[in-house]
């Protein structure tokens, strides 16, 4: 099935701007659009230094999303299990700093959605292709609950699911479209949230696949 890129825009105003999920998160409607340019060329240079790649779940399954990080920490799972690490696993290097124009967008969306003074340590980079999935989860290896995520939306529309606190209670479905930021914290900081499968498609800024920037703190 194939998914045209103005699935979700084209409509008059057909949502608000900034439209509230739950108690402490907000969908900001194209909020990084004006950026997504400068955006994906920034990540062009990142990937070149730590590649995307399918990591493996501590139960020992491939993940179908590719994930990269930047940042002072990075996001990483093997059998080992879930954890930040300084340094990438597959090169031993240091994981490439986060660039400026990240840092000030995840800063920027984080003030815009009531949660000042946002300065992430860590970008977990997603890419999602056709029939791609992320399942339930909570961000909860961080240190801190005390700091917002801030996810960002390029290239393909995704139809992200946002959750409650427990695992079974029905989640929310939301479109999103490129240039489209998520940010939760406060009381809705470790809901559950996923992804449900990529549908076919190519997009201008990205060609056949989502880009998925994820912004935390932490330490």
């Amino acid at each position: 099935m194939s998914v045209d890129i103005d699935l979700f825009a084209g409509l008059a105003d057909p949502v608000p701007r900034q439209e509230r999920l739950r108690a402490g998160a907000v969908v900001l409607r194209g909020f990084a659009l004006a950026d997504a340019h400068t955006l994906l060329a920034a990540l062009t240079s990142v990937v070149a230094r730590a590649p995307l790649r399918h990591m493996v779940t501590p139960g020992g399954r491939r993940m179908s999303v590719a994930m990269t990080n930047c940042g002072a920490l990075g996001w990483v799972t093997d059998p080992s299990g879930y954890r930040y690490k300084g340094a990438d696993p597959e090169s031993g290097a240091a994981w490439p700093p986060m660039p400026a124009e990240f840092a000030r967008l995840a800063g920027r969306a984080a003030e815009q959605a009531g949660y000042p003074g946002f300065v992430p340590d860590a970008c977990l980079i997603n890419r999602y292709t056709p029939g791609t999935r992320l399942s339930l989860h909570q961000d909860k290896d961080e240190r801190h609950f005390d700091k917002p995520i801030v996810s960002v939306s390029l290239g393909l529309p995704a139809r992200f699911q946002f959750g409650g606190l427990r695992r079974c209670e029905r989640p929310l479905l939301v479109p999103l479209s490129h240039g489209d930021v998520v940010v939760w914290g406060g009381p809705s900081r470790l809901c559950h949230h996923g992804v449900l499968p990529l549908l076919d498609g190519v997009h201008a800024a990205t060609g056949a696949c989502r880009i998925n920037l994820t912004f935390r703190r932490a330490r």
